[in-house]
């Protein structure tokens, strides 16, 4: 057997076990996801290690047991960020609706002054697909994407993404440049702002008191405009009942042409989102790495 033959019978089989997660209740769905995570926890997995060096680091003033439980729930909720995704990526947009009755203070229909943009920033918390995927039903957006390399995978989230209305920019100049006509146009663009940039890109700002390489793209952006801002996460409801909005709107002080300190302002809201749901954050990512020059790489224990 070839290695070509051999990924894309590889690909095949992931695109049915998409299809099979698809094809489950939600509730169903969410308790799968959620027993992966639990394995995930209990295991001596890296995951469950990364969470527990950064819940050290991040929550210092909780306790043992604190951390323990909030570990273990954050990686049974990312179990079911994982299996959930292809259940929204065939949702539809109507049904998305129907998952998100509540008011929200960011209006996704309300009319926009012309030419003013709308930038949602959401953080890797709570479930950032459906946010994304709830928000694009609503008028066009723009988000960046890393296109992945399993191509029937990869192929499946275009399609499904762009069933909603969404537009993905690749992380490249040329998706830069997408965004930048988004914004010109006065579209809804989506940003991870948690997402450590390459060091050409991004600059150290402090998050849970301690540096963390951050974006500088919402800044360059945003500069000279006066775009709207809004942080925001959803909540991943118990028993998939839903999802329910929590949103901070964002000052000028994101825009500050002073790198350092837009970025610290960005991990502000990040932390305040964080703070109100740790257990459905994304510990275990490694947001502290790479570190400053000269200091230690707190994952390497």
């Amino acid at each position: 057997m070839t290695v070509r033959r051999g990924r894309r019978i590889r690909d095949r089989l992931l695109g049915l076990g998409l299809r099979l997660l698809a094809a489950l209740p939600l509730r169903a769905n969410h308790a799968f996801g959620g027993a992966l995570g639990w394995i995930a926890w209990v295991l001596p997995t890296r995951m469950a290690r990364v969470a527990r060096i950064n819940l050290e680091l991040c929550f210092p003033e909780q306790t043992p047991a604190w951390r323990r439980r909030v570990g273990r729930r954050s990686m049974m909720e990312m179990g079911k960020a994982l299996t959930e995704a292809p259940w929204l990526w065939r949702a539809g947009p109507e049904r998305l609706r129907a998952l998100s009755p509540f008011k929200t203070e960011c209006d996704l229909s309300a009319t926009r002054p012309p030419g003013q943009a709308l930038f949602l920033v959401a953080p890797h918390l709570g479930s950032w697909e459906f946010a994304g995927l709830h928000a694009a039903s609503y008028g066009p957006m723009t988000s960046l994407y890393s296109p992945l390399r399993q191509q029937e995978i990869d192929r499946w989230i275009r399609e499904a993404r762009a069933s909603t209305g969404a537009s993905l920019a690749p992380a490249t100049r040329e998706g830069l440049r997408q965004l930048q006509a988004a914004r010109d146009r006065g579209e809804m663009i989506g940003l991870l702002p948690d997402q450590s940039p390459r060091r050409a890109t991004g600059v150290y700002a402090p998050f849970f008191g301690h540096p963390a390489l951050t974006m500088t793209l919402l800044p360059r952006l945003l500069r000279g405009r006066s775009d709207r801002v809004v942080f925001a996460f959803a909540e991943r409801l118990p028993r998939g009942s839903g999802y329910r909005y929590r949103e901070i709107e964002a000052g000028p002080e994101v825009a500050d042409p002073e790198p350092q300190r837009a970025a610290a302002a960005i991990n502000r809201l990040v932390e305040a989102l964080v703070r109100q749901c740790p257990e459905q954050y994304n510990w275990a990512y490694k947001r502290l790495s790479p570190a400053p020059e000269g200091q230690p790489d707190p994952y390497h224990r």
